[in-house]
């Protein structure tokens, strides 16, 4: 079996021991005669794996029973939309932090319903720049703050929660959700996009404290966009085999040890591209160095024809997915919990090759 050194942004690599289960239950789940893609979203053992994740999903964050854990569907531009419409009115303000594409679209859509003040905009500057709380302005009365912690098309990320000026926190966190520890007492939203981190496309993992649902706004909301008809119930089917596959993926996570054993491990591969790239001018990275994303390794060259030339050679020797977003161009490595340590040690010495051929 060929198996490729995967960059992919998203939808991004998983476990092979994940991918090896899910193929051996796929026909037969569990001795129940059926796959678990043809199984009612009722069924018990559909309930079961439903409940499973939400367990282990709280074990590994440690959240308590205050947090309602949902699997819904949309992607996080619907949570865009969805977290606006649930909070905010004519009469309300939200801060929103502006450090990439997915912030501005955020905004975009927050609009709609509410007024946005923008605590911060990195959109002059190419977004190559995470702020400094001193750098963060806010509004009183606030209902939330809202941050995207990690951002896959320019390459940087929040070290840690951004001041809030008082409001709970409301956070993006598709692409670095579980790679490291969160203070969710300051967080009153957290959702995340499965295709980076958890598992396939096609689920969103959302997650809301209790006493932060009881500030939604006083009109009434269609049902389907409502967070309360969610947290009441299973209301609608659910994308049934990606929660199965987030399910597995959080089962490998406690199994590895916890998000203290990806902390570590994210931070070596981390730092084992950074120094290749670091090393002289041959590659250069394109934001500044505090601001560097540990999922997302983005870097450029003289020119692109010799990017080009890298992204061919490189796949010559199966690093593939490691052409940058469309919309910036260069070379993004993606480089979220699964991506293997090796896969990143022969991007490293490709690297090195690389230079001495065509430095």
């Amino acid at each position: 079996m060929k198996r490729v050194h995967n960059f992919s942004a998203g939808p991004a690599t998983l476990p092979l021991s994940v991918l090896m289960k899910a193929q051996e239950e796929l026909l037969d789940y569990r001795d129940s005669g059926a796959s678990i893609i043809e199984m009612s979203h009722r069924s018990p053992q559909y309930t079961e794996v439903n409940e499973q994740a939400v367990t282990r999903l709280k074990k590994i964050l440690g959240a308590g029973d205050e947090w309602h854990v949902l699997f819904l569907q949309g992607g996080a531009s619907s949570q865009f939309m969805m977290s606006a419409h649930n909070f905010l009115n004519s009469e309300r303000t939200a801060n929103y932090i502006d450090t990439g594409t997915w912030s501005a679209k955020a905004i975009k859509e927050a609009k709609h319903y509410g007024s946005v003040h923008t605590s911060f905009s990195g959109k002059e500057s190419g977004y190559t720049h995470i702020p400094s709380n001193s750098e963060l302005t806010f509004t009183d009365e606030s209902v939330y703050t809202h941050f995207t912690s990690n951002n896959t098309i320019f390459g940087t990320q929040f070290r840690s929660e951004p001041a809030s000026g008082g409001a709970p926190l409301v956070c993006d966190a598709s692409s670095d959700f579980l790679s490291r520890s969160l203070d969710l007492d300051k967080y009153g939203l957290i959702y995340a996009g499965a295709q980076k981190n958890l598992g396939p496309a096609g689920v969103t993992v959302v997650m809301i404290r209790t006493s932060f649902l009881e500030r939604q706004r006083p009109e009434a909301i269609p049902t389907i966009l409502n967070y309360k008809t969610h947290t009441a119930k299973l209301f609608n089917t659910p994308p049934v085999f990606a929660v199965y596959m987030v399910n597995l993926v959080l089962e490998w996570i406690i199994e590895k040890g916890g998000i203290s054993y990806f902390e570590k491990i994210n931070r070596q591969k981390a730092d084992s591209l950074y120094g290749e790239i670091d090393k002289d001018d041959f590659y250069r990275g394109t934001v500044e160095k505090e601001s560097r994303s540990l999922m997302n390794v983005t870097f450029r060259m003289d020119n692109e024809d010799l990017e080009k030339l890298f992204l061919t050679e490189a796949a010559k020797e199966d690093l593939v997915a490691l052409k940058g977003h469309r919309s910036v161009g260069g070379i993004r490595a993606s480089i979220y919990n699964a991506c293997p340590t090796e896969s990143v040690q022969a991007l490293v010495e490709f690297m090195s090759e690389f230079r001495k051929k065509n430095g």
